[in-house]
């Protein structure tokens, strides 16, 4: 049997189009019992996703738990590419219990849901499986989730991968909307946001451009 192949994408490659983005608990109270990611790379990771998103049009979903009451404010760096967004306040610690968030969701009326925040245990892990249970698609963003320990976070992914749903990386999901350089539309921003947020590959543009004018398209 032959099988051709053809330059197109395959179906499991997300784009900008076909999913929304859920962000989870990214507040003060979370982050200070996180320890199987720094808070600096945890920082720099949820605003690499965020602003990745808002920057590619990715119908977004800002959710928080006892904002006012317990754990405080979500990261500036998560809502300022979002600017007047509502954040969908919950006293749940499973997402997907919470009407108003499941509203949204139904509202946005994608299939395939892209999660991230904290704890990788309780608050991602609630959401997955339920939204798995209800035939969605589900991706999680391993390095923009944190939880008490490395054993924590690494057995929560463990027990997600192995229900079903695609594990993946907060630079991976920037260069995987862009997916090809000669996309000149979205090119200054992805590079402007890997410039900013994305560790030693960032500074490998920057050294690039500034030595040689290197240019990727």
């Amino acid at each position: 049997m032959t099988v051709n192949a053809t330059p197109t994408p395959g179906a499991k490659l997300i784009s900008p189009q076909d999913h929304a983005l859920i962000l989870i608990d990214f507040q003060s109270q979370m982050s200070f019992a996180t320890h199987s990611i720094d808070a600096v790379n945890l920082r720099n990771n949820a605003a690499l996703i965020a602003s990745a998103a808002a920057g590619f049009k990715v119908p977004t979903i800002l959710t928080t738990v006892a904002e006012k009451s317990f754990s405080g404010p979500m990261f500036d760096e998560v809502t300022a590419p979002f600017p007047g967004q509502a954040l969908l306040d919950r006293t749940s610690m499973n997402t997907w219990e919470d009407a108003q968030v499941i509203a949204e969701v139904n509202r946005i009326g994608k299939k395939r849901l892209v999660f991230a925040g904290l704890w990788t245990s309780v608050c991602i892990v609630g959401p997955t499986l339920s939204a798995l249970d209800q035939g969605f698609e589900v991706y999680v963003i391993a390095d923009a989730c944190g939880d008490v320990s490395s054993e924590a976070h690494e057995r929560a992914m463990q027990r997600m991968v192995q229900a079903g749903v695609t594990p993946m990386t907060s630079l991976q999901y920037l260069l995987e909307l862009q997916r090809d350089w000669a996309r000149s539309g979205t090119y200054d921003m992805t590079t402007g946001i890997a410039r900013k947020y994305g560790g030693s590959y960032g500074l490998g543009i920057i050294y690039a451009k500034s030595m040689f004018g290197a240019h990727e398209g």
